[in-house]
This record gives structure tokens, sequence and C-alpha cells, in this order.
């Protein structure tokens, strides 16, 4: 199957009525895609009482790609919460019980951050992370190129096949060593994770003395009909090797990706089943 969604649920204004409340939002995104990346949970674990909410406001068939917490990537600058890693992922695996129990976790997405380069001792830490995750399917998403260079990209693949690591494919922009080239190839026969970061190559690495505002560009960009037909063919063959493929849709600084979503679900020509209810406006 052929999962397309967005991520996060709450700012795809195209999706929504204006008078709609945000705490109603996950339960109307729920009738226009049946996938959702969780972004809260990189910034924090999230509690139960949270995910227990998400999962009751969504229908049967809808799946959510959790992303990992900071903490566990990287990415933490501050000083952590937990007294230890083996606690930290033990309670970020105990956040995802309600996910599990109905069902509807897809994946676990580990993203690495620019300066998580090839060398041993990163994978040595990624053999780590597949340990503490036991049989929780987890994806694998680079933010440096080593790990794809001519010289690594074959042991790479490789490595992730082997280590049972679910391949988050990227498009992204081309700006030097903090990104990484579309590498559409499958590591596990069951799952396969494509996400749209959009290609503004301007905003992509983040300028010195970057105001506040550099987040909000930096995904700034709208897919046309051109690259999508092409991302098309990649999924229709992605899909020959791997059984369930799930598209998520990243560019949404200026509100395009649940349009590009929408349309690409065109493009495939699917009418999914199971989703919730549409509410119907006045106007």
């Amino acid at each position: 199957m052929i999962y397309i969604g967005v991520t996060g649920w709450r700012d795809h204004h195209s999706l929504y009525q204006p008078h709609l409340k945000a705490k109603d939002k996950l339960g109307e995104y729920g009738s226009h895609f049946p996938i959702v990346e969780v972004d809260a949970s990189f910034y924090a674990v999230q509690p139960v009482r949270n995910i227990s909410k998400w999962v009751n406001e969504t229908p049967e068939m809808f799946r959510f790609v959790v992303k990992a917490y900071q903490g566990m990537t990287g990415h933490q600058r501050s000083n952590s919460p937990f007294d230890s890693k083996t606690e930290m992922f033990q309670a970020f695996k105990d956040s995802l019980v309600p996910f599990q129990e109905a069902k509807k976790l897809a994946m676990v997405l580990f993203q690495f951050p620019p300066w998580f380069d090839c060398r041993t001792e990163n994978v040595t830490y990624l053999r780590y992370c597949k340990q503490m995750m036991g049989d929780i399917p987890i994806a694998l998403e680079f933010r440096h190129q080593s790990w794809f260079s001519e010289a690594h990209r074959d042991s790479t693949l490789d490595f992730m096949k082997q280590e049972g690591w679910i391949h988050a494919i990227v498009d992204e922009p081309q700006a030097g060593n903090g990104s990484v080239p579309i590498v559409p190839v499958a590591t596990h026969s069951e799952m396969t994770l494509i996400r749209m970061h959009g290609r503004n190559v301007y905003g992509w690495v983040r300028p010195k003395n970057a105001d506040t505002n550099w987040r909000e560009v930096r995904y700034l960009y709208k897919y046309n009909e051109k690259e999508l037909l092409e991302w098309k063919e990649r999924v229709l063959k992605l899909a020959t090797s791997s059984e369930n493929i799930y598209v998520l849709f990243n560019n949404n600084s200026g509100g395009d990706a649940a349009v590009n979503a929408k349309q690409f679900q065109a493009m495939l020509g699917i009418d999914y089943e199971g989703l919730a209810p549409r509410q119907l406006g006045l106007f």
C-alpha cells in the first residue's frame, strides 16, 4: 500500500475550515490522509495521555510515523532530563505503547543531524540504537552526504539491510555536506519511507547570525508537476520491492505540503477507504 500524508497536522490550513479549533484538527486531518508524522516527540518524550488522545481521534486504518526524541539522535544541546541513555530510550519506548496497542505505529524515524557523518563510532551508535529499540520498526534518515559518497554508498545500504533499518529516502536541496542525494533504494521488504523536504537550496543551510524566522523559510517550496511525476515513477518502482511505501511532504513553510500531497495522491489514482468522515462547512 502507498500511504501519503504530511508532517504534523496543525498548520496545513488548506485542509481545514477557518473556524476549526486546534484540538479538533487531527480528527479532521484523518479525513484527508491515512498517515502523519509526529514531530512533537522530537522535542519531548510525549505523555501517554497525549498519544492515547491521538489514537482515539483517528480512524482504525490510520498510521503514525513518530520522530525519535532529539536526545536519541544527538540533536540535544541542553541538559538532558534523563539520567542515562538507557532511561531515555526506555521512556521513549514506553510512550509508544498506545500506538502499538492500537496497531497504529508505522515506524519511528531516526533523523540524524548534519554533523553525524560516516565513521566507525557513528556506525557503532546506529547498532546501539537498533538494539535499544528492539523489534520496533525504525527508519533511518541521514543529513550528511558522506553516507552516500561513492566510497560508502553501497556499504551504507548493505548495513541498513543487514541491521533491519527502514530507508528514509529524501528529496531535499543539494547544499553541500549537510544534505544527501536522492537514493531510491528500499532496504526493508515491508516498509520504505520517503520524505519530501522541498528544494529550497538557498534556505536549506542555516546562515550565520540567522534570525528566528530561518526555519520558517527553510521548507518554502512547491513541487511542480514534472517533479512529482518523477517521484511517481520512483514510488511505483519501490513498491515492487517494499510492501508499504510511506510518502510524507514536509515542504510546508508556504502551506504547500498538503496541496502537493493531494496532487500526488491524484497522480497515483489512490482513493483511500476507511478515512474519517469529512466535516462540512456551511459555506
